[in-house]
């Protein structure tokens, strides 16, 4: 009876593995937001998953655009993969201008009533259109994609030409979406069943296998959004300067984390106009020429001016979403021209402070009285404060004398020839020295 025990329980856990077995598992992404560096690396750990597991990749997609070379990767990363992928734009989501060419670039492309698709026209730094050869580039980008996937190839380009935007019913008529569902399980079913790319696709039964954001991917979407870069890159150019004219661990330590990441940001970005960098590396150099011959504050509103236009037309991204071009603008004229000026401002007043000689133990020049001295040493009283003297002149207790130099608290003196009369050349040459120095 035991035996007979063991035996069910064995084949009862042998049939759920088999059951398992059976099952197809789909690895579900869900993408939101401005499509960045964050977002490909994220798609890119859910294509390994999926390649690794035999499974449909499934992208839910709600997206008003992004960076362009974050976008081309996944369009690549799409067409070159093995695995079918399955990208679906559910109800209230937006997919717009890159999130349209990640669409199209999919194996099946869906979107649930009441959404739309399209608008993918290129736009310039400062929110206008961009050339006509980059519009033309692009539009035979996503021509080229669209007739990779047997997509209508025309209305693809004229999604870019003619910023044109289609309803689902309209996308699908026109032979650019596969399906319009209003689930993710509804499609599911659909596809059931289905070939891609001469792959049966079997997911009546299936397991989802979730892929979220990791840190990596969460950190590489805020530096390499444009906004947050402009700010990083700020930031480390500031506190850098700052660091160097006012010494201390932490400014140049955060200036360099700031820059650091600024710069591989830009990198991830790198469609950058070498005319901002220009722009941004000659304000650096009219600072740094202002901390080093004062101009009155000449060459640093001019380094602030280069620096916030270089910043204007730096970037270079053209399927981003609308309002960031607008927001953009704001940030650089707005947060970006202020807080320039403000760190400039307190850098040169910094240096300024350093070159103006504390008036407190400035001595040089001055004249005292001897309190005592022998051997050479003594005290001396210079402008009601008791200093500590040292001389080669034969001194006693009364004597007028000028000091010479300054070695800590220490003063160097020597006896005045005429009290009373005129000065000696050595407190003439002292007191030019002195005001020199002022």
């Amino acid at each position: 009876m035991h035996i007979s025990s063991v035996r069910k329980v064995l084949l009862f856990v042998l049939v759920v593995l088999l059951i398992q077995a059976a099952s197809a598992k789909v690895v579900l992404v869900n993408i939101e937001g401005t499509i960045t560096e964050g977002t490909y690396i994220t798609l890119q750990r859910a294509v390994e998953v999926a390649e690794k597991q035999g499974a449909v990749l499934f992208v839910e997609l709600n997206t008003p655009g992004g960076l362009l070379t974050s976008t081309q990767k996944i369009v690549q990363m799409f067409l070159s993969t093995k695995v079918p992928v399955v990208v679906y734009v559910p109800k209230g989501a937006l997919c717009a201008s890159a999130g349209t060419i990640i669409l199209l670039s999919s194996d099946v492309a869906a979107v649930a009533n009441g959404t739309a698709i399209g608008a993918a026209t290129p736009i310039s730094a400062i929110g206008g259109e961009a050339e006509e050869k980059t519009v033309k580039y692009f539009a035979s980008y996503l021509k080229s994609i669209a007739e990779e996937r047997n997509r209508n190839p025309e209305l693809a380009e004229k999604i870019v030409t003619e910023a044109l935007s289609l309803t689902a019913e309209e996308a699908y008529k026109a032979g650019l979406i596969d399906y319009i569902v209003d689930s993710r399980s509804e499609l599911l079913k659909k596809i059931d069943g289905t070939e891609i790319r001469g792959k049966r696709i079997e997911v009546k039964d299936y397991d989802i296998i979730y892929v979220e954001e990791n840190i990596q991917s969460k950190l590489m979407n805020y530096i390499s959004d444009p906004i947050f870069a402009s700010i990083l890159l700020l930031l480390g150019i500031y506190l850098l300067i700052f660091g160097l004219t006012s010494p201390g661990v932490l400014p140049e330590t955060l200036g360099a984390i700031c820059l650091v990441l600024a710069l591989y940001g830009l990198g991830v970005i790198q469609n950058i106009d070498y005319l901002g960098i220009l722009l941004i590396l000659l304000g650096i150099i009219l600072l740094i020429a202002e901390l080093m011959t004062p101009t009155y504050g000449v060459l640093g509103s001019a380094s602030v001016i280069c620096i916030v236009l270089g910043m204007l037309l730096m970037f270079k991204e053209p399927f981003m979403p609308i309002d960031f071009y607008g927001n953009f603008l704001k940030f650089i004229l707005g947060v970006g021209l202020g807080f320039a000026a403000l760190m400039t401002f307190a850098v040169i007043k910094v240096v300024q402070s350093k070159r103006r000689k504390s008036p407190v133990g400035e001595v040089v020049g001055e004249m005292g009285e001897v309190i005592e001295f022998s051997g050479g040493k003594g005290f001396a009283k210079v402008r009601g404060e008791i200093w500590k003297i040292e001389s080669k002149d034969d001194l006693k207790k009364g004597d007028e004398v000028l000091v010479l130099e300054r070695h800590g608290l220490t003063l160097k003196v020597k006896k005045l020839e005429a009290r009373g009369g005129a000065e000696s050349g050595d407190a003439k040459v002292a007191r030019e020295d002195k005001k020199e120095n002022s």
